[in-house]
């Protein structure tokens, strides 16, 4: 029985820093908490060497030991992404718009950005009385599912979306759009009307709408509202509140005084 650890050894040639750095991302969101061992075979080192990896990563504060004796990603690692200007700043300047978001509305409201093909989310403001969502403040998703996905998506670079266009597409609902001819046709509509929306992609009972966070022509994010609804005109009435908010946003992080410059 597989133990769902990230697996695969390390190269012979493999750095030090290297593998300090797969010490760190052995680390999941399913296995937050790893015992020395589960590390070891994780990164591929024998015991002895996992810990002496994990102690000099210890002493940096990169991970912490629980009273069990398992280890956790440390705060220094927080601190350290709090710096990353897609980040925080981003979030510093969006939460504003998304409090004033979620005070109208009173429902799900998320920020996220695009690394690789993959969606990363930044912020997230949860309705205590929402749709609930799988989503979480540092978590990935796929690009394709999620309203916020489709808008990085349809404005990423060309070779970005044929290389999304050409994997498989995984079915999370009987809704999520799998074939790659209707997702390409879905991007382009996406870019004529600005804004996304994903009909119970993700889970049957969650419709999203999404518009793109745009600084000097070019998409730095994108902003979505996520609620309970079985058919896009669920989300009709929020289009224009999150249109005008992501615009809110991207006007600021492009002011003088912002501070915050895309990557």
């Amino acid at each position: 029985m597989t133990s769902g650890l990230r697996a695969g050894p390390l190269p012979a040639r493999r750095t030090a820093g290297g593998k300090l750095l797969a010490v760190l991302d052995a680390f999941t969101r399913e296995r937050p908490a790893l015992t020395l061992s589960e590390i070891a075979r994780a990164v591929g080192v024998p015991l002895s060497t996992a810990h002496r990896l994990v102690g000099e990563l210890c002493a940096w504060g990169g991970v912490e030991r629980d009273e069990d004796g398992r280890y956790r990603v440390g705060l220094r690692v927080w601190e350290l992404g709090a710096l990353a200007p897609r980040g925080l700043g981003l979030r510093e300047v969006a939460l504003p718009f998304m409090e004033d978001l979620y005070e109208v509305t009173h429902e799900n409201v998320q920020l996220a950005v695009r690394d690789g093909t993959e969606v990363v989310f930044v912020e997230r403001i949860a309705g205590r009385s929402a749709v609930g969502v799988l989503t979480r403040v540092g978590g990935r998703f796929a690009l394709p599912p999620t309203g916020v996905g489709l808008v990085l998506l349809a404005h990423a670079p060309a070779e970005v979306q044929e290389r999304v266009l050409a994997e498989p597409l995984t079915a999370h609902t009987r809704h999520t759009i799998t074939d790659p001819r209707r997702l390409r046709r879905v991007l382009a509509e996406v870019r004529r009307t600005g804004m996304a929306i994903s009909d119970r992609q993700v889970t049957e009972d969650a419709v999203s709408v999404a518009a793109p966070v745009e600084v000097s022509g070019a998409v730095v994010a994108a902003l979505s509202i996520v609620v309970r609804g079985s058919s896009p005109a669920a989300v009709r009435d929020f289009a224009p509140g999150v249109r005008a908010a992501a615009r809110g946003i991207g006007r600021t992080l492009a002011s003088p005084g912002a501070g915050w410059r895309a990557p």
